[in-house]
């Protein structure tokens, strides 16, 4: 066997050079003598320890306050803003909406519902509620209101929408509304059902339709005011002759009209969040990325959550307004394509796809939508879905809204849109009215954890793509609970580190009852007052700036 050769003592070069440089300079050497008389560098004297504490108190020891952090332009963080003491009564839970009857569908009493704030153009509105646990983030963190668990959301409804008490069944007596759910899919394989409540009859003898449902998947760019499957935002199923809608394009799919009493079941399967990103940064290599799920790597990467938002107070309740994602031009016009020449020649040339120069108009690869009826698949009639982390998705441009940020609500929300008296109800699990196939065999089969085909045989965690297990809607619902939770305390510890942290101790004021006074770290943030909105009949009111 050969012997391991030791390890080379490693002599730095100018040590060497140092060494053996000659006595007296000679023409080759003319500085020798220069450099062998060449003095240390006097080094720069520093104040003790003591006295440094004595005269600025620039000491990071026990007991003294750190210095606030310097900024860094290339480090993405929410807008902070200065705000007002809270109430007392901003403490309490959010009140859920009020809820009057309106009329009545297959049986069922439907309620229109008020004393909450709409979705608005080029703006979103979500609960909140002010914490004492939270002094960095203004006291403000994500709430819910009841009912609880996945349902219809009310403020991303239409305001014609009507709603039964459980949130999960919705009419109207007008023209195509649609209403979004409070759950949407970002990755992996989710399923829910659609009972048609009232719409089509069975049979033709019965009499005239009692109004019309479509069902399917939307976008936070799609418009409430019409139907699912309207624009390029979502993908929707007609229950008149089954046929599929995109961009307002009708195509023959299931051949026969979804009735009464129908169920309609919808999968949708998308990928890893860590493969989308690479769609969306344009980086996407069909040769390379043959699969979403089995890259070890991908399990490390984690999207950065930018929320910018901040509390309004609207008859007595508080929700955060953040700016909402607009529809692009891109977009709008591949669903109404201008007949003279496009303002941009690929749009107007390539179809979309995952490599497409116009990030709006890239596709997901292993994307899809299955469709069953009343148990039984009936095909996959929507593959390759558009993609909508930024920079396909972006705000309105208007001030203070920023591009290029994700606020981990993006993504694909199951839709039902309903046209003069269709009333349709929603099941997001678990006990579904007819569960797919694979939600039986899950249940019964315990497979052993090197043989699940749901596990990543590398990183031994769960697959998040095309291969993902098939779950609930309401499984889902429950993770982006508990990510909402997440991303108010890393907001929380990314505003006390930029503050410089605290004096006594990591995060002081965590479960501290006292009000501490309000304020951001830029001493020129806008002061804003908790915005009150008038009538429901005017536009909603935005921020109000206060002179300092």
């Amino acid at each position: 066997m050969a012997e391991t050769p030791s390890s080379a003592v490693l002599i730095p070069i100018k040590h060497l050079e140092e060494e053996h440089l000659p006595v007296n300079p000679s023409p080759l050497n003319p500085d020798a003598a220069a450099s062998r008389t060449r003095t240390r560098e006097q080094r720069e004297k520093k104040a003790t320890l003591k006295k440094r504490e004595l005269v600025d108190g620039d000491i990071q020891g026990p007991g003294k306050k750190p210095k606030t952090l310097p900024k860094d332009e290339s480090y993405l963080s929410p807008t902070r803003y200065k705000l007002p003491a809270p109430k007392p009564t901003d403490f309490d839970s959010p009140k859920a909406p009020t809820l009057t009857p309106s009329l009545i569908k297959a049986g069922k009493q439907f309620y229109e519902s008020s004393e909450h704030v709409y979705n608005r153009k080029g703006f979103r509105y979500t609960r909140c509620i002010v914490d004492p646990a939270f002094p960095k983030s203004q006291y403000h963190r994500s709430s819910e209101t009841e009912p609880f668990g996945p349902r219809f959301d009310y403020e991303d409804s239409s305001s014609l929408i009507t709603f039964d008490l459980a949130g999960k069944s919705i009419s109207t007596e007008k023209g195509f509304r649609m209403s979004r759910a409070n759950v949407g899919a970002r990755e992996g394989r989710h399923f829910w059902e659609c009972k048609i409540l009232s719409g089509v009859k069975p049979d033709p003898i019965e009499g005239e339709a009692g109004g019309h449902v479509r069902v399917g998947f939307a976008r936070r760019e799609a418009q409430l005011d019409a139907p699912v499957g309207f624009d390029a935002y979502s993908y929707g199923l007609r229950d008149v002759a089954g046929q599929t809608v995109h961009m307002s394009r009708p195509k023959d799919f299931a051949n026969s009209n979804f009735v009464e009493g129908d169920v309609i079941g919808l999968e949708i399967t998308l990928p890893s969040l860590s493969l989308h990103r690479k769609v969306a940064d344009g980086v996407y290599n069909k040769a390379v990325d043959v699969s979403d799920d089995l890259d070890p790597s991908a399990s490390n990467e984690f999207l950065d959550i930018i929320r910018d938002r901040v509390p309004i107070r609207y008859k007595n309740s508080l929700y955060f307004e953040q700016f909402e994602y607009s529809p692009t031009k891109e977009l709008e016009e591949l669903m109404n394509p201008s007949p003279v020449l496009s303002t941009n020649t690929a749009t107007a040339t390539d179809p979309p796809n995952p490599n497409h120069p116009q990030p709006a108009l890239r596709t997901l690869p292993f994307s899809s939508i299955k469709v069953y009826k009343n148990g039984e698949l009936l095909g996959t009639p929507f593959a390759d879905l558009l993609a909508f982390l930024p920079p396909a998705s972006k705000p309105l441009n208007q001030a203070g809204a920023r591009e290029g940020l994700d606020d981990g609500m993006l993504g694909y929300f199951p839709a039902v849109s309903v046209f003069r008296g269709g009333a349709a109800e929603t099941n997001f699990g678990p006990n579904f009215w007819y569960p797919p196939p694979e939600f039986s065999t899950s249940e019964d089969i315990e497979m052993a954890d090197a043989l699940d085909p749901t596990m990543n045989p590398t990183t031994r965690k769960p697959i998040a793509g095309q291969h993902s297990r098939l779950r609930a809607m309401n499984e889902r619902f429950d993770e982006q609970i508990a990510e909402d939770v997440t991303f108010d305390l890393i907001d929380e510890i990314d505003f006390w580190w930029q503050d410089g942290k605290e004096e006594e101790g990591p995060m002081r004021g965590l479960g501290d009852q006292r009000l501490a006074a309000l304020g951001p770290v830029d001493p020129n943030a806008p002061e804003v007052a908790v915005a009150e909105i008038g009538d429901m009949g005017g536009d909603i009111k935005e921020i109000i700036q206060e002179d300092a």
